[in-house]
């Protein structure tokens, strides 16, 4: 089986001409041209042209794949990649895909290889984590089945089970991580784990301990326009336009709310005050050529302000999600970069 090569799936017209055909009578109301359409009725409709791959797929860097249900009620399972070799154990990332909160998977071809090929190359245990997406689920849904994850996460650690996975996994090394949506997702639980109010809830997932997050390409907005947004010029076939960022907002969001909700935009009036948090030490990951690039080099610069451990680096020439969306030979060269920095993080 051969995954497709990823610089095509973000041309439009592979969309399946079945899926015209079934809804073409039906009224649409938000459209993220070959990804997504909500119509009037209420149907969502996601279009298949990211293929999904089973955890038997070898892309033969070395490493072990097998999915686990973490909770069959609300269908939120993970896909584990364990490094075949190793000689102690191993750091722990739990890992949320992007997306926009609404399309996405953990079994998409792209994220099977890219965290495949971090596990071997970072030397580390990846559970990647699949959540219920919008607008069938909103906020907060995706940061609730993360945290359920964590809780799972807890539960084994605890156990005297001793899985395939989890006999070689350093509870004491665990790290929060995620590109886009599932950087969000991974900032999200981390302002909740670093919230005073919080305490007995955190305290709750020992014998877990969190090391770091690890932000790649933050999935951040806000109703005020940043220039990046406004004036960058897109890579050919971009992952991200601000009029998709804008679709994938009003999907997720709780109905009523803008883009300077705190889940949106941690930096706005009515955001937690960032002193006031104990958040883990931060790597963000950003991209030149991304429109989200100021809102994550702000992100960054108030993380400093406010006294945090933060650590920021810039990908040159590169777009949003360009680690799994592109195969070209500069974006294999970043790709190899990111994975260095992830590794030098989760090591030092």
């Amino acid at each position: 089986m051969r995954i497709r090569r990823m610089a095509a799936i973000l041309d439009p017209s592979l969309s399946l001409e079945m899926h015209k055909s079934q809804n073409q009578h039906r009224a649409v109301v938000e459209d993220i041209q070959g990804l997504i359409r909500v119509y009037k009725d209420g149907h969502v409709e996601r279009l298949p042209i990211v293929p999904c791959v089973t955890s038997a797929f070898a892309p033969n860097f070395g490493v072990a794949s097998r999915d686990v249900v973490i909770d069959k009620f609300t269908n939120i399972w993970a896909r584990f990649y364990v490094p075949i070799c190793y000689s102690t154990k191993l750091p722990l990332l739990v890992y949320f895909h992007g997306g926009g909160f609404s399309v996405g998977s953990a079994a998409w071809s792209c994220y099977h290889e890219f965290l495949a090929r971090l596990a071997k190359e970072a030397g580390c245990i990846i559970m990647s984590v699949n959540y219920r997406l919008a607008p069938e689920n909103r906020l907060p849904a995706a940061y609730e089945d993360g945290f359920e994850a964590l809780i799972w996460l807890k539960q084994q650690a605890a156990s005297e089970a001793n899985e395939w996975w989890s006999r070689i996994s350093n509870f004491s090394s665990i790290f929060l991580a995620g590109d886009s949506a599932g950087a969000n997702i991974a900032h999200n639980i981390a302002t909740r784990l670093g919230n005073s109010k919080n305490v007995s809830e955190t305290a709750s997932l020992k014998p877990l301990i969190f090391k770091g997050t690890i932000l790649i390409q933050p999935f951040f907005g806000g109703e005020a326009r940043t220039n990046s947004e406004k004036y960058l010029a897109q890579p050919p076939q971009s992952a991200l336009s601000l009029t998709a960022s804008d679709t994938y907002w009003r999907l997720a969001l709780p109905c009523g709310y803008n883009r300077d909700h705190p889940w949106c935009n941690p930096l706005a009036k009515g955001s937690k005050v960032l002193g006031e948090l104990k958040l883990l030490p931060t790597m963000v990951c950003t991209s030149e050529r991304d429109i989200l690039k100021d809102r994550n080099l702000e992100y960054c610069a108030a993380l400093r302000e406010a006294g945090k451990r933060v650590e920021q680096v810039m990908f040159k020439d590169v777009g949003h999600a360009f680690q799994i969306l592109s195969k070209s030979q500069l974006s294999q060269t970043r790709t190899h970069e990111m994975m260095a920095y992830i590794k030098a993080f989760i090591t030092r």
